[in-house]
């Protein structure tokens, strides 16, 4: 761990969202994909230093719980401010994509003889 990313730690989990014990938005999974978009002019001012951590490790698409493990935050603490700077512009979210619910005939044979010649 870098030295800007033990600041982090000293804070305790609730000061960092304000108190606030859940998101604003209910569309966070754990597998949400997260991208930081080009910030505004103004964005190391008007950030807190945990906001700009996150935007930091959101240069390339990284999924919440992968970014909620890099900065040793809970998960519910990560998701809370990813809804402040989803709601500033400043990060743009992907959810996952819908797992098909028609199942492989083909595959699930191929699993089922696996399984038999072990």
């Amino acid at each position: 761990m870098s030295g800007g990313d033990t600041a982090g730690r000293l804070v305790r989990p609730f000061t960092l969202t304000g108190g606030r014990t859940s998101p604003s938005r209910a569309d966070f999974t754990l597998i949400t994909t997260v991208t930081a978009v080009d910030p505004p002019p103004t964005w190391a001012t008007r950030s807190q230093p945990e906001h700009q951590r996150i935007l930091r490790r959101c240069a390339q698409p990284i999924a919440v719980a992968e970014l909620a493990a890099l900065l040793d935050l809970p998960v519910s603490v990560v998701v809370i401010m990813l809804c402040d700077l989803l709601e500033e512009g400043w990060i743009t979210a992907r959810p996952p994509h819908p797992v098909s619910r028609t199942p492989d005939m083909d595959l699930l044979q191929k699993v089922r003889d696996g399984l038999g010649r072990l």
